[in-house]
């Protein structure tokens, strides 16, 4: 049940550098505001686009697209393993 747009949310530029999907915020507000993430289906093009728990992320990463699940909203970028308990990988292949 994806997007249901009510609790706690954050902006995708820091959900993505926060959960280690993005090197850098800078590169994660480039790839929404150039429109390359898309947000529950739908192409967004600015980087406070707000992140909710069960929201489904699809963005390109290296030489593949990624699909992941948000699981939890994180509070710091903090070490690998905290980052990765934050969303649940659905890409297939890769």
């Amino acid at each position: 049940m994806p997007g249901t747009g009510v609790g706690p949310s954050l902006r995708i530029d820091k959900y993505l550098w926060f959960a280690h999907l993005s090197k850098s915020r800078s590169t994660a507000q480039k790839l929404a505001e150039d429109g390359h993430i898309r947000l529950n289906g739908r192409r967004i093009d600015r980087s406070h686009a707000p992140v909710r728990v069960g929201d489904l992320i699809t963005f390109p990463h290296a030489t593949s697209v990624r699909v992941v699940r948000v699981v939890q909203l994180p509070a710091r970028r903090g070490p690998a393993p905290e980052a990765q308990a934050c969303y649940e990988e659905l890409t297939i292949g890769g």
